[in-house]
């Protein structure tokens, strides 16, 4: 095994996972925000609010990341949408995990007993009170593991960008492979990385649920 080679390509790849982190990052902060619109819209009274949130996570829940990457950075231009590589991933990856995000905002939103709802209505509390100041505290404690995981699959997924030519851990790879023919030391470095920001994510995953788990 050529380790004289994998200690060569090593700094390389530290700055590949500071892009990989950094479109992570973006991406799962326009999820969060997509999530939270989406979640709105799921539980309005507005059917068209209603019809317009779920389509939108079934359509981007219902279709390859990959492919909707490839219509942002390569069929964008046709429209006017002329994006960098970077810039298109961070997009592409947070449109997609927003769906997901939804899906968990939502759920844990309906997991909250609705006799505390009822409870609080009784007394007064008009329906935005009731969700900020009743449902979302538990349902935001509630929504820690799952948007725990869907980051780690953002993590992981961020490998796709590769394919727009983002140069990434896994892009950095490929770069590596080509130069070097040795697939299996080039490889090996990208996987450990990953396994290591994956370990480390996972690890605040579980101190974020520990700490404000519902007691």
């Amino acid at each position: 095994m050529g380790f004289s080679l994998m200690a060569q390509v090593f700094p390389f790849f530290l700055e590949a996972a500071l892009v990989t982190l950094e479109i992570t990052v973006l991406a799962l902060a326009l999820g969060l925000v997509l999530a939270t619109l989406a979640t709105a819209a799921r539980l309005a009274r507005s059917k068209l609010l209603r019809f317009v949130g779920s389509a939108y996570v079934s359509v981007f829940r219902g279709t390859p990341c990959l492919l909707q990457l490839f219509i942002l950075y390569y069929g964008g231009p046709q429209i006017g949408i002329d994006l960098d590589p970077f810039t298109a991933g961070a997009i592409g990856l947070g449109i997609n995990v927003g769906a997901y995000l939804a899906e968990a905002m939502r759920g844990a939103i309906l997991t909250v007993d609705k006799g505390q709802t009822e409870a609080a209505r009784s007394i007064g509390f008009a329906r935005g009170q009731t969700m900020r100041l009743v449902v979302l505290p538990q349902a935001g404690r509630l929504m820690i593991r799952s948007i725990g995981v869907n980051t780690i699959m953002l993590l992981k997924g961020s490998s796709l960008v590769s394919a727009i030519s983002v140069v990434e851990l896994t892009y950095t790879a490929q770069r590596f492979i080509g130069s070097t023919y040795r697939p299996f030391e080039i490889f090996a470095v990208s996987a450990a990385i990953y396994m290591v920001l994956v370990y480390l994510l996972a690890r605040l995953i579980d101190a974020l649920d520990a700490r404000f788990a519902l007691k």
